[in-house]
C-alpha cells in the first residue's frame, strides 16, 4: 500500500527523516511532494490529491473549509520559527539583539528570501518592523520558493531569511540562530486527511506514528517543536 503526503518545503527535512522508520514498521510506502505553501494550495484547488496534508495551520483551515480536507482528522505536527543563515565559513553577523540584527542586514551585501513560503511572505513586515525597508528594498534578493539557503552558498546574497529547518536543509550553509524575540514569528502546521484518500486507515496510523514523542528529538534536530495534538 502507498500513501501519498503533500506538504511544504519546511517540514519536508523532517518527514524525509520519519518516513523510513514507518515504512520498516508499517510495510506500507510513502511517496511525499512538497512546494511553497502558496504554491501548494493552488496545486490542491486545481485538483492535486493524496492521502495526507502537513502544511500551516491556515492553510489546512482554508482547504477544510473548501472541501478538501477531513477536518475531524486534524491536529497539531509542528512550530518553527524564523531564522539567520550564512554560508559555510564566513563571519557569522551579530543577531543578539534587535539593533545589531539591523545593523547587520544594513551592512550586508544583498539578503535573500522567498516571495511565496509562509517565512518569506512575512519577511518585508520583519524589514518594515526594524525600519529600514527603503534601505533593504535594493539589495534584497527573492526567490518564488525553495530553499532561500542556496541562493546564499552560491554566492548571490550575505545572509538568508528562512524558517530554521529550510535554513538547516541546506549543505554548505551555516544556520546563525533565529531573529530576535522582538522580531520574530512562529509557524505551526497541521496534519490532516484528504477527504477523499482511500487510504484513510493506513494513513491515520501513519499520523498517529509522527506523533508519538519518541520522535520529538528528530523534529528538534531538524529545527522543529514537536507538536501532537
Amino acid at each position: 500500500m502507498q500513501i501519498k503526503i503533500l506538504t511544504s518545503n519546511s517540514t519536508l527535512p523532517v518527514l524525509n527523516a520519519l518516513i523510513p522508520a514507518y515504512e520498516k514498521n508499517s510495510g506500507n510506502t510513502v511517496s511525499i511532494s512538497a512546494d511553497s505553501a502558496k504554491a501548494m494550495v493552488a496545486r490542491i484547488r486545481g485538483g492535486e490529491t493524496g492521502d495526507i496534508l502537513v502544511l500551516g495551520n491556515g492553510a489546512v483551515k482554508e482547504l477544510t473549509e473548501a472541501g478538501y480536507i477531513n477536518g475531524t482528522t486534524r491536529r497539531g505536527f509542528a512550530r518553527a520559527i524564523v531564522g539567520v543563515g550564512v554560508r559555510s565559513g564566513t563571519p557569522h553577523p551579530d543577531i543578539s539583539s534587535v539593533d545589531a540584527f539591523r545593523k547587520s542586514l544594513l551592512a550586508a551585501r544583498a539578503i535573500a528570501h522567498t516571495v511565496h513560503g509562509a517565512s518569506g511572505m512575512y519577511i518585508p513586515t520583519l524589514i518594515e518592523k526594524l525600519g529600514i525597508t527603503a534601505e533593504m528594498k535594493p539589495k534584497t534578493v527573492t526567490r518564488p520558493g525553495g530553499y532561500i539557503g542556496t541562493v546564499v552558498v552560491a554566492g548571490e546574497a550575505d545572509i538568508a531569511l528562512q524558517q530554521i529547518p529550510e535554513l538547516l536543509a541546506v549543505p554548505g550553509l551555516d544556520c546563525v540562530g533565529p531573529v530576535p524575540d522582538a522580531v520574530q514569528k512562529s509557524f505551526e502546521t497541521s496534519i490532516a486527511l484528504f477527504r477523499n484518500s482511500t487510504q484513510a486507515a493506513a494513513a491515520q496510523a501513519m499520523a498517529d506514528f509522527f506523533a508519538n514523542p519518541v520522535n520529538t528529538p528528530l523534529f528538534r534536530e531538524k529545527g522543529l517543536e514537536h507538536v501532537t495534538k
